[in-house]
């Protein structure tokens, strides 16, 4: 009877964490095509257009080792996030690191969130070009 109230109990914890996590409604993601891997340590920075025009900055974050930003615009009841955006990848000192030139000292890439759905923003690199397309 004990081991059943603590499985139930174990359960319901962990549903209850799981419920209670944290979710994004923007994410992004570089993969260097010259090397072949993800782009590791490049700051992203997200900014936001005002109805007037000027660009905001409300975010700035590193890639993780997958080259990845997976919590952009935190989903919270009330809040709509719609609306029209720029992420600066800064790729410049990521080449330099490498010890390679580029062309581009920084990539911005601007978007419109249309909805409440979740947003992916990829881009592939290389020092002399990228691309960009909405990911899921």
């Amino acid at each position: 009877m004990q081991k059943a109230i603590l499985l139930l109990l174990m359960v319901a914890w962990t549903t209850l964490s799981y419920a209670q996590e944290a979710r994004y409604q923007l994410s992004s993601h570089i993969l260097d095509i010259t090397r072949g891997t993800p782009a590791a340590g490049v700051t992203i920075r997200l900014s936001q257009m005002t109805a007037d025009g000027e660009w905001i900055p409300i975010d700035e974050k590193r890639t993780d080792s997958k080259g990845r930003i997976s919590d952009f615009l935190k989903e919270e009841p009330g809040v709509d996030h719609r609306g029209i955006y720029k992420l600066t990848y800064f790729t410049q000192p990521y080449f330099e690191q490498q010890g390679a030139e580029s062309f581009y000292p920084f990539i911005e890439v601007v978007f419109e969130l249309k909805d409440d759905s979740h947003y992916h923003v990829p881009i592939t690199l290389s020092p002399f070009g990228y691309a960009t397309y909405r990911g899921n």
